[in-house]
């Protein structure tokens, strides 16, 4: 089996450095096959594996809490209708680069809000020609914000007043 370690960039290098382990034969390597998952695909002999990369940097684990996230969609799509990446797009720019949403979250908690009826969703054209879903928040939504941003508010001036006196 061939295991593959990646020690840069995967977008830069396009040979990951290969080494052997537990190979029966010396199987020659066909073809590397990118997915989008980040995992990669070899052709072997016949055989299909998966391979698996690391970065040589380590990777901060930045996790929101609970509900935040729902709350930043919320409060950027008071500002008007957008379309899922735009809204990823934005809250990483409003956070000075800080936070990234990945897509496995952001789609799910947009299918959350649509089911509360915290949004409307409606299909249209992008920027680049491309079909998307755009969201528009509805009263109900606007609703939902102020009830969480006072939430938060008050959990937020709870944990500093600890963090003062502590």
């Amino acid at each position: 089996m061939l295991i593959a370690a990646r020690y840069s960039n995967p977008c830069l290098d396009s040979k990951p450095e290969m080494r052997r382990e537990n190979s029966r034969s010396a199987g020659a390597l066909l073809r590397h096959v990118p997915d989008r998952s980040g995992l990669y695909k070899r052709l072997l002999t016949g055989r299909l594996t998966r391979c698996y990369y690391t970065h040589n940097k380590l990777m901060p684990n930045k996790e929101m809490p609970s509900g935040a996230l729902v709350l930043m969609i919320l409060r950027v799509l008071r500002s008007g209708s957008l379309h899922g990446y735009a809204i990823a797009q934005r809250i990483h720019v409003l956070s000075s680069e800080e936070l990234r949403v990945e897509e496995g979250a952001l789609y799910p908690t947009l299918q959350k809000i649509l089911l509360k009826g915290w949004a409307t969703a409606e299909w249209g054209i992008s920027e680049t020609n491309r079909k998307v879903r755009f969201y528009r928040l509805t009263p109900a939504g606007r609703k939902q914000l102020e009830a969480g941003l006072s939430e938060y508010e008050r959990m937020n001036e709870a944990i500093q007043a600890v963090l003062r006196t502590a």
